[in-house]
């Protein structure tokens, strides 16, 4: 039997979320539960300005895009390329290339891997060791154990700017 991996579907453009719910809807349907785990269509959350007013917003990562996790095979294979709205998975011709750990770590979704532990809390002094900010200390404003990052606050050209900074790239004063 094959793996569990991520792999990418592509979509029309404006589909991503009908083809989630028929995909999800054809798992329940078939009883695929145990081979097809899980549809995402990637969001971030942006910050826009209308008319002079600040808006959170979560706009689509991948417009056109949707994440499948699934045990590849001939089954799972046939569900996903033949749902409405699908036009194939990403790969050479019709081979279907499962995302690498580290993509997926970078989209801020963890595989199979254990939870990590760092001794820095929010509201921790830290120093960056080591990159562009080194030598710098500054107070921890967010972590992101998924990205393996900590949000300090540095000063850039006379204003507080937020910065990521890589786990092994700091330590705690």
């Amino acid at each position: 039997m094959s793996e569990l991996h991520w792999y990418v579907v592509h979509t029309y453009s404006g589909y991503e979320n009908k083809v989630k719910a028929n995909i999800e809807k054809t798992i329940e349907n078939r009883k695929l539960q145990d081979q097809i785990f899980e549809v995402r269509v990637p969001l971030q959350d942006v910050i826009e300005m209308k008319g002079g007013v600040k808006k959170n917003v979560s706009k689509k990562m991948f417009p056109g895009y949707v994440l499948v996790n699934m045990i590849m095979n001939d089954d799972t294979w046939y569900v996903i390329r033949n749902t409405r709205g699908v036009t194939g998975f990403v790969g050479p011709g019709s081979e279907p290339v499962p995302l690498t750990e580290a993509e997926m770590r970078n989209l801020g979704i963890s595989g199979n891997e254990e939870e990590i532990q760092i001794d820095v809390e929010v509201g921790d002094l830290i120093e960056v060791i080591s990159g562009a900010w080194e030598g710098r200390e500054s107070v921890v404003r967010d972590i992101n154990l998924n990205k393996q990052t900590v949000t300090i606050e540095v000063d850039m050209f006379g204003r507080e700017t937020s910065v990521e900074i890589g786990f092994s790239d700091i330590k705690k004063l």
